[in-house]
């Protein structure tokens, strides 16, 4: 009788061990499938960037760099342009029109994009047409943050342009990677709020509407009514 009593205890051990086996890992694998869900959700999660807003200039972003830097331009525009979001760069010797006269050609990428990125190093400096450039997206929009982005490599703080002393800088020299982060989020972070208010503008009403309504004489079919009776 107690032989009995003893392996029925030990089926029921073994049995129990058995559905733990069975259950643990099915709900270990239903925690990581939702933490994966998690991770890919967010990962998947980008700024919507389709407001008319942005497509209002032909540019993101507009390279200004010196000619001994080309080097280094062409690296941070094709990092920027490899990124999910299909960032659209401007590089002088690349998407300048051929014939073009030179002011005519900085000016015009000034203006045809909504952000500009200054590769300043010492040649950047020295060269003229650099500075003028850099005056021209001052001017266009001196006091607006995150179009003007001051990218410095291999320069010295206290070699940091006069022009650009309220600005922060992003200095590549160290990481170079890094850097190309930091302006690929300043100008995604810049994008991303200027299609926010585009589209608040658009979901609000609009102010002939608001004034259509506030007519005296009640809505507009009674106006054209009352000017047709008279």
């Amino acid at each position: 009788m107690a032989g009995w009593v003893r392996r029925l205890l030990e089926r029921r051990k073994r049995d129990s061990s058995l559905v733990s086996k069975t259950t643990n890992p099915s709900s270990s694998q239903g925690t990581a499938s939702s933490h994966s869900t998690s991770s890919s959700s967010c990962r998947s999660r980008r700024p919507d960037l389709s407001s008319g807003a942005r497509w209002s200039r032909l540019y993101d972003l507009c390279v200004c760099h010196s000619e001994e830097d080309i080097s280094e331009a062409q690296l941070l525009v094709s990092y920027l342009e490899s990124q999910p979001e299909g960032l659209r760069c401007f590089l002088l010797l690349r998407d300048s029109t051929p014939g073009g006269a030179v002011p005519s050609e900085l000016c015009q990428a000034v203006r045809s994009s909504h952000c500009w990125a200054l590769l300043i190093t010492r040649s950047f400096l020295l060269d003229p047409w650099c500075k003028y450039q850099m005056h021209q997206a001052l001017a266009e929009a001196p006091m607006a943050n995150g179009r003007t982005i001051p990218v410095l490599h291999r320069l010295q703080r206290s070699e940091y342009p006069e022009e650009l002393r309220f600005y922060y800088y992003i200095d590549i020299t160290a990481d170079q990677q890094r850097g190309f982060q930091q302006v690929h989020r300043t100008v995604l972070h810049y994008l991303e709020e200027l299609c926010q208010v585009d589209s608040s503008k658009l979901s609000s009403p609009s102010s002939v509407d608001t004034e259509t309504r506030g007519q005296p004489g009640g809505t507009q079919e009674d106006t054209l009514s009352n000017t047709d009776s008279g």
